[in-house]
């Protein structure tokens, strides 16, 4: 089922960072929300070079099908980032674009992304997890009541922000223990304000929200999580596709798995599906996942 969420000042918030200022045909800033992060949270920086790199693509009716990045820094979240879009290609059905993200005169992060005319063709996807709905489960606030009293201090501020995408996991045992579980989980997200209808936008807001939760599913099969201090914790790259048109008026299925760690990297996969089925995109992601130095 569908809704109109009232409006919330979370989601005006994400909406007004993803509007970038144009300083030049193919050169954009971004600005970063000032929420006390001590870094810029990859799903910005992924969505403001996808925005960045759409206001490029003149053709109408072109689309996102996929974005491939890196993360070579750590972005301030400071100062202003530069998106530097290069146009590599309009051909007749695709275009392709490579977006640099500069801080302080070094890249931050780049990305090349593709974009196809829509067309008919073969189609199947895979099934969707079989999991219960989304109101049968717990929501952040009876999360928070029920479990942040007792939770430190930086996990209980982490949940205490204002957000723009509401989380609904299935299952919580990840989360408040410390055994070692399969490296799986399925979320319920949603937007917690409404978003305009359309495509191009909501494509980007799709991609801010499919950096999160990634790099904690890499992590519970070693019973701990993004949340352990003694980890130094960070997303490495990124890929996405997008397989049909993006909706976020209601909950969308986020299915992760992680097939591999070695080497202080882990590898998470993930599937995004609306609530009756329908799969909308796939990621991918390797993150950096090791104990941090001690002396």
């Amino acid at each position: 089922m569908s809704r109109q969420p009232a409006k919330n000042p979370a989601m005006d918030l994400l909406l007004e960072t993803l509007d970038l200022e144009r300083l030049e045909t193919r050169l954009f800033r971004g600005k970063s929300p000032q929420v006390g992060w001590q870094r810029v949270f990859g799903g910005q920086v992924i969505g403001q070079a996808l925005v960045a790199a759409t206001r490029t693509v003149e053709k109408e009716g072109r689309f996102v099908h996929s974005l491939h990045a890196y993360f070579v820094r750590p972005g301030d979240p400071s100062v202003p980032i530069i998106y530097d879009v290069e146009n590599i290609r309009d051909g007749g059905s695709f275009a392709t674009r490579r977006v640099v993200a500069i801080q302080h005169d070094k890249p931050i992060y780049f990305m090349t992304a593709s974009f196809q005319d829509d067309e008919d063709g073969f189609e199947h996807q895979a099934q969707m997890p079989d999991v219960p709905q989304p109101e049968n489960l717990l929501g952040e606030a009876d999360l928070k009541e029920r479990f942040m009293t007792e939770a430190p201090d930086h996990i209980r501020a982490y949940w205490q922000r204002p957000r723009p995408i509401e989380l609904r996991p299935v299952s919580l045992d990840h989360y408040f223990s410390r055994d070692k579980l399969e490296p799986r989980q399925n979320i319920w997200v949603r937007t917690t304000g409404p978003v305009p209808a359309e495509r191009h936008l909501q494509a980007a807001v799709l991609a801010y929200l499919s950096d999160m939760t990634l790099l904690d599913t890499s992590l519970f099969a070693h019973g701990t999580s993004v949340l352990d201090r003694t980890l130094q914790v960070a997303s490495l790259d990124h890929a996405m596709w997008f397989h049909r048109p993006p909706v976020l008026d209601d909950w969308l299925l986020y299915s992760q798995d992680s097939p591999s760690a070695f080497g202080g990297r882990g590898m998470t996969r993930g599937a995004i599906f609306t609530r009756t089925g329908t799969l909308i995109a796939s990621v991918a992601q390797e993150g950096l996942i090791r104990k941090k130095a001690t002396d």
